[in-house]
């Protein structure tokens, strides 16, 4: 009887099934988009969670000024063998880039770049005892690739790599940077030194390993992991998935209003067929079951085929940010389909509830005498 009554006003139930369409697409869209978004700024940071940064505790009295060789050799046996030390020195000196007047700028000065950096252009050579390695930023405003002439305090030397773009060492930038050996500087002691660890846990065992051992009686350095930044990552999208579906549900909540109009007028057209069930023997809860009936099977039909669509809708998103249309089917996005679907037929079932109670409560004799 549901579906025979849904079929009388074909156009206008499908108008009704169409808000839910549009409300279920809107919540499972922006929640796989959230999603998205979050994969990739996550897989971004992926090689930074694996790092630890080892510097001289500022803030403390009696603190080094640097850290010493002897202090990287004791960071390299805390850190073991499966970890990848880089000790950095940091220095301003006068440079030239393009055959111009020099400038100062800050330079890093790294035995083993291999070990943080990669090359968009180039190689960066795992023995680096000369030349330089140039951010992307750098290279492309005074016109750089491997194999240019630069002047770095005076001395002409050559490009051997153009960084990658869109990284960061430690919290050092990498698109602006020059990279140079550490027999450039000619010093024995170092800024910086960068852990990187085979994974995020791994990074956060040796940060504490190397909080109690370096800094056993006094807090002689400042030891960084990045697990408490993932963490604010992963509740800062958290949040802003929370917020779009908030918005997609604005969405749901007009279509429910859809229903509910549907409802009330086919309330209304129907008074005279709903009073003759009731005369016939129909009980209350047959006449409300009826009614409620229709209201579901609009929102099960809107929400079966907004999944569809929203399957579709997440490929795209996946294809066009990550390349790789199949990481929609992963399953964080499966339970926002789930959820956007649960709703939309939950805001149907919510929507019929008043017309199923006013269509159940009609009196017999006045809806025969319409």
């Amino acid at each position: 009887m549901a579906r025979r009554n849904i079929g009388r006003t074909k156009v206008r139930s499908v108008l009704a099934a169409l808000g839910i369409v549009i409300g279920v697409i809107a919540i499972a869209s922006l929640g796989m988009f959230g999603l998205t978004l979050r994969y990739q700024i996550t897989e971004n940071f992926d090689d930074i969670a694996n790092q630890v940064t080892v510097e001289p505790n500022r803030d403390g009295r009696q603190a080094p000024t640097a850290i010493s060789e002897r202090e990287v050799r004791d960071i390299r046996r805390i850190a073991g063998t499966s970890a990848s030390v880089v000790p950095l020195q940091q220095q301003r000196a006068p440079v030239s880039l393009d055959r111009g007047p020099p400038q100062n700028r800050f330079m890093y000065a790294v035995d083993s770049p291999a070990g943080v950096y990669e090359a968009s252009e180039g190689t960066i050579p795992e023995n680096f005892r000369s030349g330089a390695l140039v951010g992307q930023q750098l290279a492309m405003e005074y016109d750089l690739e491997p194999g240019s002439s630069i002047s770095i305090n005076g001395s002409t030397t050559r490009v051997r790599a153009i960084l990658a773009p869109g990284g960061t060492v430690g919290f050092l930038p990498t698109a602006n940077v020059v990279v140079v050996p550490t027999t450039m500087f000619q010093q024995r002691t170092y800024s910086q030194v960068i852990v990187q660890a085979e994974d995020s846990q791994a990074a956060n065992e040796t940060a504490m390993a190397l909080r109690e051992q370096l800094n056993d009686r006094r807090d002689r350095f400042t030891v960084d992991d990045n697990a408490d930044l993932a963490d604010q990552i992963g509740e800062t999208f958290q949040a802003l998935n929370l917020f779009l579906l908030g918005i997609g549900s604005i969405s749901l909540l007009v279509a429910g209003v859809s229903i509910l109009n549907v409802m009330l007028m086919s309330t209304v057209e129907r008074r005279q067929e709903i009073g003759v069930l009731r005369a016939v023997g129909f009980q209350k809860r047959d006449v409300l079951k009826i009614m409620l009936s229709e209201a579901v099977l609009l929102g099960v039909v809107g929400g079966i085929v907004g999944v569809v669509f929203s399957m579709i809708a997440g490929g795209l998103i996946n294809h066009f940010m990550l390349d790789d249309a199949l990481l929609a089917f992963r399953p964080d996005n499966f339970l926002y389909v789930g959820l956007a679907f649960a709703f939309g037929v939950g805001t149907s079932l919510l929507s019929g509830l008043y017309p199923a109670w006013k269509a159940a409560n009609e009196r017999p004799v006045d809806a025969l005498r319409s």
